[in-house]
């Protein structure tokens, strides 16, 4: 764990211990209900296997159903999970911060602050984000290196099974249908890493170019952190609906961008502008799959994807969308909407074969500028 001055930067088992108090209870389920929940989850993350790579035609090197851990968790299991990715991204932003501590005016704030409160500031946001979530392909974890298939990049998928049946319930959608449709999506991102091998590389790189780039002082982070975790808890004390309103104004009129904007140089901006390209074209990817596999093995996909869209569309109130906007969730929604454009054109224009070609090495890849017009991606790829 990173310190400065003898005290720790973040402590991040009391960031464990603060989401987990925090975080808001799941929907009512019974035991029993749960226990068919967690296994209807598992069954389809395996079938998904087999739908996604007939789809895509992408081939991992192990077989089906075979060391692809699958992990069907609650809100606080998702945090625990992610923990360990948070500290191994944040390293050399932290470590850069710790050379600064004698010359810097961060290095003063920071030791009168401590971990301590840092780590309940990164619980709070941690609790935000763990009642969102649906699932994910768990990345850049230490642990998953450890784990059957990690090492080329076939880590772990977690399902957050309380969120999925909250989200279901909401859409008044089937839920068998629903629980097979999110296991689409997340299964693609696990194929993705797991038929590239290059590709779990290279994005770890690039997160940690971007993060080591960072010329962002200790006491500007901090501000930053603690505005996003204002906004929050001003959320959770506001009793009427005019003082949440209030809230989420306050913090949307500061004008302030999201924390990621916040810390660029120059070279993070080139940097920032390859990662955008990449995640859009990931996620993108994942859903214009679980749109195309959907018909065959998901009756209700036409409602889902109705209902899923206007909610996005939508979005929450408004406090939510000011800490949507520090926290740059924002741009991920935007990606979904560019990446399946930009998929959904190449493959109408070459194919899914032609397509494929995007994953043969980082200079593959589509610019950012690509991303917003595939013309120009289709006509590089055949120069």
């Amino acid at each position: 764990m990173t310190s400065l001055g003898g005290v720790e930067m973040v402590d991040w088992n009391l960031a464990v211990t603060t989401a987990t108090r925090l975080v808001r209870p799941g929907p009512e389920v019974s035991r029993e209900d749960a226990r068919a929940v967690v296994a209807e989850l598992r069954r389809h993350a395996t079938a998904s296997e087999e739908h996604v790579r007939e789809f895509t035609g992408m081939q991992p090197d192990r077989p089906a159903g075979t060391d692809t851990p699958v992990l069907v968790v609650d809100r606080p299991g998702w945090v625990r999970a992610n923990v360990a990715g948070f500290r191994e991204l944040l390293s050399p932003l932290l470590g850069k911060m710790q050379e600064r501590r004698s010359s810097g005016p961060g290095g003063a704030v920071l030791g009168a602050v401590g971990g301590k409160v840092t780590g309940v500031e990164v619980g709070m946001l941690l609790s935000f984000l763990a009642s969102r979530v649906l699932g994910q392909y768990e990345t850049f974890a230490p642990a998953t290196r450890d784990l059957p298939g990690g090492a080329d990049g076939g880590g772990r998928l977690l399902l957050v099974a309380p969120n999925i049946v909250h989200l279901e319930r909401e859409l008044e959608v089937e839920p068998h249908d629903f629980r097979l449709w999110v296991c689409l999506h997340e299964e693609t991102h696990r194929t993705q890493f797991a038929a590239v091998p290059w590709l779990r590389d290279h994005i770890q790189g690039e997160i940690q170019s971007f993060l080591g780039e960072t010329e962002m002082d200790v006491s500007m982070l901090l501000e930053r952190l603690r505005e996003a975790v204002q906004s929050l808890s001003g959320g959770r004390s506001t009793a009427t609906a005019e003082g949440e309103a209030a809230a989420g104004e306050a913090a949307a009129d500061t004008g302030r961008s999201s924390l990621v904007e916040l810390v660029q140089t120059p070279a993070q901006r080139e940097i920032l502008s390859r990662l955008t390209a990449a995640m859009s074209l990931l996620e993108g990817h994942a859903d214009f799959v679980m749109d195309g596999v959907g018909p065959q093995v998901v009756p209700s996909v036409a409602e889902i994807r109705e209902k899923f869209q206007k909610r996005r569309a939508s979005g929450a109130g408004r406090l939510d969308q000011a800490l949507r906007k520090l926290l740059g969730l924002d741009a991920k929604l935007r990606q979904y909407r560019d990446g399946e454009r930009f998929v959904r054109a190449v493959v109408e224009e070459l194919g899914m074969d032609g397509f494929n070609r995007v994953w043969t090495s980082p200079n593959t890849l589509p610019t950012k500028a690509e991303i917003g017009k595939p013309a120009d991606w289709i006509a590089r790829m055949r120069s």
